[in-house]
């Protein structure tokens, strides 16, 4: 039996269809995105964000993909932008004259990232901040969070409860630093952050610890 043959007026219609199909995808995941970045603003405040609200930090907040291994900042660039993790990971992390590195920070689902010294300041930064794996971020521009935080009550309670955090977690790292032995950074950071033995390196998590990996090695096989 021969088999019918496609019309062009067919064939065009399939992919418009197709087309207008991947739109809606991409539209609703974009919807998701804001709406987990929504959720977050409101669980985190416990402010309500109005119809407007939302409005305004959708056109503020920018959808950006980022590939394993691509900088968001390196060293000696002016940090332009504050991001949050929708999906993947990053690191903020120096490297010293003898090539190497010491990770200052992780960011997975639902965190922030970036060198906010370099961002406030407007300074080269000192740090390289990075994608461990192919991530998706929404990233915003100091100025224009700062025309948010007089628009939307949520962002200005946002940072003031951030500024607090920030200055808590750098209290915390300084005393691990000074007053806890490798183990117990280790059995600490393996209490409170368990999900970054499941995404960074062995070397990685090392560093941020600030021992060498073969100490790391050990204390895992314990």
């Amino acid at each position: 039996m021969t088999a019918r043959p496609i019309l062009k007026d067919q064939t065009t219609e399939f992919r418009t269809t197709e087309r207008l199909s991947f739109r809606r995808t991409m539209e609703e995941h974009r919807d998701d995105v804001y709406n987990s970045l929504f959720d977050y603003f409101r669980n985190y405040t416990k402010f309500v964000l109005s119809p407007l609200d939302q409005t305004l930090i959708r056109a503020a907040f920018k959808l950006k993909k980022v590939r394993r291994r691509q900088f968001l900042v390196q060293e000696g660039d002016v940090c332009k932008y504050i991001c949050y993790v929708i999906s993947g990971a990053l690191r903020i992390y120096s490297v010293n004259e003898r090539g190497q590195e010491a990770v200052v920070a992780f960011a997975l689902e639902g965190n922030w990232i970036s060198d906010w010294e370099s961002v406030v300041t407007q300074s080269p930064s000192r740090y390289y901040i990075d994608a461990v794996e192919n991530s998706e971020i929404l990233q915003i521009s100091p100025a224009e969070l700062h025309l948010l935080e007089a628009e939307v009550p949520a962002i200005k309670e946002f940072l003031r409860l951030e500024q607090r955090l920030v200055a808590v977690t750098t209290q915390k790292r300084i005393h691990a630093a000074i007053s806890m032995n490798a183990e117990e950074r280790y059995l600490d950071l393996l209490e409170h952050h368990p999900e970054y033995f499941q995404k960074f390196s062995q070397n990685m998590i090392a560093s941020y610890l600030g021992i060498k990996p073969a100490t790391l090695s050990r204390l895992r096989k314990r």
